[in-house]
């Protein structure tokens, strides 16, 4: 994930399906995980829109270039590391030369050799959000402090260097930032009760540039400061949470704008694209206005399939559904530009979590069966090749990119493909 990410929603706490996933590790097969995650799934056809043959397992050396012909690339090198992830997209960022990955120690990988750029001790809380502000010399990365004091802190990317430091106050306790934009950044507390205990919690902006609070809102007894995804477009912060709340507050005062009930519980993230906000509803995407909450447009996919995260980049949603098919929309109208059945005809893994170099869109997997960083035609679905690690780790897989380099992040592996 790379600078300008504030169209995509982040998370603060983790899901009950993150919870089943590593319960895999514990000797779920994943064919009983695959069906209670994606719902009913058709038997690979062959044919169809976007359809190409199963891509080659052989990782041929690349010599630090894109593979041509749909062979899988080898790594331009693989670390060990301290990745300590749930399977959230924000959990791995590249920026300013350099690819981090939420983990105690944080450490700082060069994105082109793989050497250690820097490194620190209990520097991101395990599930907490790595956020990144735009900003000179490659923004600033925004941090709850690993130390659980109630501080919020601010790094250079590309040095590790503290740049900046807020505390909310003793009557809150971990605070959690949760969206930040040019001037702001959002964080979500628990309110400290006399006896110790927390019932409520405050969502808060603090000045980006000098730390102080903003305003501060507290938020509906029965919320939970856990399972937050949020963004910032403009005036407005939208924000989902597990109680089926869609919630969205003016960025100025932290005034309630609107609020409204969604259909299913959102447990992943959510897209924002000018005045949108697009949110997966099972079988159905939801796109509405952010001035007021009315419905825009929605597209429907086929009965007893599901829509996983969407993304948009370059001004297309990119999105899957648990049938397997990948879908290419128009943001503004939800209209279709492509619709592809390769991975179905391949037997591979449903993505959740796109970036985009050139032509290729890179898509990572949660299971890793046929599964892993796939890399598909942005033009048309149709799938190139899979990168696996053949680990059989049973954490998901991450990706994320510099324009450069495409990251795999599995379990505690991290790799480095040419873009």
């Amino acid at each position: 994930m790379s600078k300008g990410f504030t169209g995509y929603g982040t998370t603060a706490g983790r899901s009950s399906r993150r919870r089943i996933l590593r319960l895999a590790g514990a000797g779920l097969t994943t064919a009983a995980l695959g069906a209670g995650l994606t719902g009913c799934e058709d038997e690979p056809a062959t044919g169809g829109a976007g359809s190409t043959p199963p891509p080659r397992t052989v990782s041929p050396e690349s010599d630090g270039k894109a593979p041509e012909g749909g062979r899988t690339p080898a790594p331009l090198w693989t670390k060990s590391t301290s990745a300590e992830t749930y399977g959230d997209n924000d959990e791995l960022v590249a920026v300013g030369g350099v690819v981090i990955a939420s983990g105690d120690p944080l450490a700082a990988l060069d994105g082109a050799t793989g050497a250690e750029r820097w490194s620190l001790p209990g520097g991101a809380v395990p599930g907490a959000p790595l956020l990144l502000g735009d900003g000179d010399n490659d923004g600033t990365l925004y941090l709850a402090s690993g130390k659980y004091d109630g501080s919020v802190i601010g790094y250079a990317p590309a040095s590790g260097k503290e740049t900046w430091r807020s505390h909310l106050g003793k009557e809150y306790r971990q605070p959690r930032p949760v969206a930040v934009d040019g001037s702001q950044v959002y964080v979500i507390a628990e309110i400290l009760e006399a006896d110790g205990s927390s019932r409520t919690n405050v969502i808060a902006a603090l000045n980006s540039s000098t730390g102080k609070l903003v305003w501060k809102e507290q938020r509906d007894l029965g919320t939970q400061q856990n399972g937050v995804h949020a963004a910032v477009r403009g005036r407005y912060l939208v924000y989902t949470d597990f109680k089926k709340n869609l919630t969205v507050r003016d960025t100025a005062t932290g005034r309630q704008v609107w609020t409204q009930k969604t259909t299913k519980t959102s447990y992943g993230p959510f897209a924002v694209h000018q005045d949108l906000v697009i949110v997966p509803q099972g079988q159905k995407l939801q796109a509405f206005a952010l001035s007021d909450g009315s419905e825009k447009w929605s597209v429907e996919a086929e009965q007893f399939t599901s829509f996983r995260e969407p993304t948009v980049l370059d001004d297309v949603l990119y999105i899957a559904d648990s049938g397997r098919t990948l879908w290419a929309l128009d943001p503004r109208t939800g209209k279709k530009v492509w619709q592809s059945t390769s991975l179905k005809d391949a037997g591979a893994q449903v993505p959740r979590q796109f970036v985009r170099v050139g032509s290729t869109l890179y898509g990572a997997t949660d299971l890793d069966e046929r599964g892993g960083i796939h890399a598909l035609d942005a033009k048309t679905g149709a799938l190139r090749w899979t990168f696996n690690d053949k680990s059989g780790d049973y954490h998901a897989w991450l990706v994320a990119t510099d324009g450069k380099h495409v990251f795999a992040l599995h379990g505690k592996k991290l790799h480095a493909l040419p873009a």
